[in-house]
């Protein structure tokens, strides 16, 4: 199956997707300051503000806010080679952290298409299930995804 890395193609129609076939985007460095300043806003637990606390917490040490890896997956898939026809539109999925996100990590996500179908209700759009793994430096997996997404049919004459 072909593979797509770091690279904006597209716009990709779900005419041009196939079960199996693969991408996989830039990187992200995940920063201590950004970490805490999501966490303030967003997810205010102490693992994710302060050091000392982390240390003590099921963590050991200072760990990203779930939703802000997610958010960092989401930018990866945006910027770096998922550029569906009508955007990525989500109509739901699976999500899991099995290991903390760690100040200093190196994030990546690769992503494979596991299911293609017609959709019933939208005639003029497809939908897509997509496996999305978000990796660190070492190769391990921070976040995993299995998402519906609804992929626009190319239009008729192109």
């Amino acid at each position: 199956m072909s593979s797509v890395v770091a690279e904006k193609i597209g716009p990709l129609y779900f005419e041009d997707l196939q079960v199996g076939q693969k991408f996989t985007s830039e990187t992200y460095e995940m920063d201590a300051k950004r970490i805490k300043e999501f966490a303030a806003e967003f997810d205010p637990q102490s693992f994710h503000l302060d050091e000392m606390a982390a240390t003590e917490s099921v963590f050991g040490g200072l760990a990203a806010s779930g939703w802000h890896t997610a958010a960092v997956a989401m930018r990866l898939l945006t910027t770096s080679g998922l550029n569906f026809a009508n955007g990525i539109l989500g109509l739901g999925g699976e999500i899991s952290w099995p290991r903390p996100t760690r100040p200093g990590d190196t994030l990546r996500v690769e992503s494979e298409i596991v299911e293609i179908r017609p959709s019933r209700s939208k005639p003029q759009d497809g939908i897509v299930t997509l496996r999305s793994t978000m990796v660190n430096q070492n190769g391990e997996a921070v976040y995993l995804l299995t998402a519906k997404l609804l992929v626009a049919r190319r239009p008729s004459g192109n």
